[in-house]
């Protein structure tokens, strides 16, 4: 690594350590978009945030249903209806889920609270199937969003995000929220 290159590294670290304390932006905070939003993948999303640290930021956006459910993927034939939302822009060929029923859902991470992102998925499948949990307790999302360092803070400094507190009922609301 040259000299120019760790200098400019620890720029960063040290600039995202400032920004952290004054954003107060962290893991298991919520993202909402502002009328400043100009992406279309973004605007009017509720955006929960699963991790935020020194390399950038990786969330799910919580209010945007997808067109089709679970068990009309091709994938998941067998599967009942179960809704699916829009997680964000970034690998949309894969399913995540957040839950927060570790009780039952093994191999989670814990995010905040009671939430948990992944695990077990195909034990957490049964569950649905024989409705031991229900939309309230599980959202399963095509895609997720993701920032680089200093990325999504420069989106809130550009007025394009609020910022709020954790709250479980946003999180696991099982009707898209209105703007």
């Amino acid at each position: 690594m040259r000299d120019s290159d760790l200098g400019l590294l620890q720029q960063k670290a040290s600039l995202f350590c400032v920004i952290f304390m004054v954003m107060d932006l962290s893991t298991g905070r919520i993202l909402i978009s502002s009328s400043a939003m100009e992406d279309a993948n973004f605007r009017q999303s509720v955006i929960f945030i699963t991790e935020y640290n020194g390399q950038g930021a990786m969330g799910f956006v919580v209010n945007k249903m997808f067109e089709r459910t679970l068990n009309e993927l091709a994938e998941f034939s067998t599967c009942p209806p179960f809704p699916l939302y829009r997680g964000g822009p970034v690998d949309n060929e894969h399913l995540f889920f957040i839950h927060r029923r570790s009780d039952l859902i093994s191999g989670g991470v814990h995010i905040i609270d009671k939430v948990y992102l992944g695990g077990n998925f195909k034990h957490a499948l049964s569950l649905i199937a024989n409705k031991t949990i229900t939309s309230r307790d599980i959202k399963i999302f095509i895609g997720y969003c993701g920032w680089d360092i200093l990325e999504l803070e420069e989106e809130i400094a550009e007025g394009s995000w609020g910022i709020s507190d954790s709250d479980l009922e946003i999180i696991f609301n099982e009707d898209p929220m209105l703007f």
